[in-house]
């Protein structure tokens, strides 16, 4: 760190709040009761009931708000002085009243976010960054503190690199949505043919459409391994999406899956509801649960992966969409009856086959721009905590 910067301690910017909600604000709502501290932003979050058995402090515009359990990881809050009214919080929080004389809450802020007071809280707490952070082991630790022109000149540096990197992070997300979506556009291309054949999936099929087993919750933890419904979020089978079963089925029971079957969401979100993927025989035994709809498709009508692929389509997403029952608090879902008549593209096999063989490559390259995305991501997470670091030493 800069030696040329004095060092303070805490408790000469910062003054404990001491004082409490009363019953009849918490319980009417006057005073709102913080949820938690987000990690990775510092926004307090606030509950939706009142009701509390704890103990509570009050927090006023402007002070600075610190969870005593979870400073370490980064739930340290500004409550920002154009509020109105106070806030509450439980014992495990404590509220500061900053000295803005000689400090600047956002460099104080910033700084509390930082490795380098992780560093302080190793060498000046008594069980460091495990122990939970009271005023009386918060007040006395040392900080490094340059001039209030300094702090908030710094504060600035921060904030401008913080922007960019979070400008960075958006545009990955967005490229990250792009892959996901360049697939199903592509199909949606190749069906863009109108005089393409459709017909219902009933007309496909082997064999009926049959729903998974119902397991209940107390049977789950050993046993039998099922697919979970998140198996088929994405269109391929995810062979991680699994549960064990703590049940017997025997050789024979129809709830075994088999190489090639179709495994469609019966139930989940809306925008999941009717999701599907080809089980490829990993894991090598796995059964279906009740959320999951087996079609088994007739090779000699249609590819398997064509029909699974389709479920992602926009024409088969809009379809899905108008029929499904229930809302998103009871889980939407859809019938088999309803799948059944899903009006399904079925043009010439050998089509079908070039076609998958054609998303095949590109999900190969989506995949490797996938990993890329990942790799960047880590990166950009490592930048901001690189930032403070060298704003703390005084080199930025």
């Amino acid at each position: 760190m800069n030696t040329g910067w004095k060092t303070v301690r805490l408790g000469e910017v910062l003054e404990e709040r001491r004082e409490v909600p009363s019953e009849d604000d918490l319980a009417s709502g006057r005073v709102r009761i913080v949820s938690k501290i987000s990690f990775n932003s510092g926004q307090i979050e606030f509950r939706s009931e009142t009701k509390t058995n704890t103990g509570m402090i009050l927090a006023y515009p402007g002070d600075l708000l610190i969870s005593g359990i979870n400073a370490a990881k980064g739930a340290i809050a500004t409550y920002g002085a154009d509020n109105t009214g106070t806030i509450a919080a439980t014992i495990h929080y404590s509220a500061y009243i900053p000295n803005s004389e000689k400090v600047d809450i956002k460099y104080l802020w910033w700084f509390l976010r930082s490795n380098s007071f992780q560093n302080l809280l190793e060498q000046h707490v008594p069980g460091g960054i495990k122990t939970e952070l009271k005023a009386k082991r918060f007040l006395p630790i040392p900080i490094p503190l340059p001039s209030l022109s300094e702090q908030r000149r710094i504060v600035a540096r921060i904030e401008e690199f913080a922007a960019q990197i979070n400008e960075a992070r958006g545009l990955r997300k967005q490229a990250a949505e792009d892959c996901s979506s360049f697939i199903r556009k592509v199909f949606d291309q190749r069906l863009s043919d109108r005089h393409v054949l459709r017909v219902p999936l009933q007309n496909l099929l082997s064999e009926p459409l049959m729903n998974g087993l119902s397991i209940p919750a107390s049977l789950l933890g050993s046993g039998v391994c099922f697919a979970k419904v998140g198996a088929v979020n994405t269109g391929v089978f995810n062979p991680r999406e699994v549960k064990l079963v703590n049940i017997e089925l025997s050789q024979n029971s129809p709830y075994w899956l088999r190489n090639g079957d179709v495994l469609i969401s019966r139930g989940n979100s809306p925008e999941l509801v009717g999701r599907a993927a080809v089980y490829d025989g990993n894991p090598e035994k796995c059964a279906m649960p009740d959320l999951l709809i087996r079609a088994r498709i007739d090779c000699n009508k249609a590819e398997m992966r064509f029909v699974s692929t389709f479920f992602h389509s926009t024409e088969a997403r809009d379809y899905i969409t108008a029929q499904i029952s229930g809302t998103s608090s009871t889980m939407p879902k859809i019938s088999q009856s309803k799948l059944e008549a899903l009006p399904v593209p079925i043009p010439p096999l050998p089509e079908q086959r070039r076609i998958v063989a054609e998303l095949d490559a590109l999900q190969t390259e989506v995949d490797a721009l996938k990993r890329l995305q990942a790799e960047t991501a880590a990166e950009l997470d490592a930048l901001l905590p690189a930032v403070l670091d060298r704003a703390f030493k005084g080199e930025l």
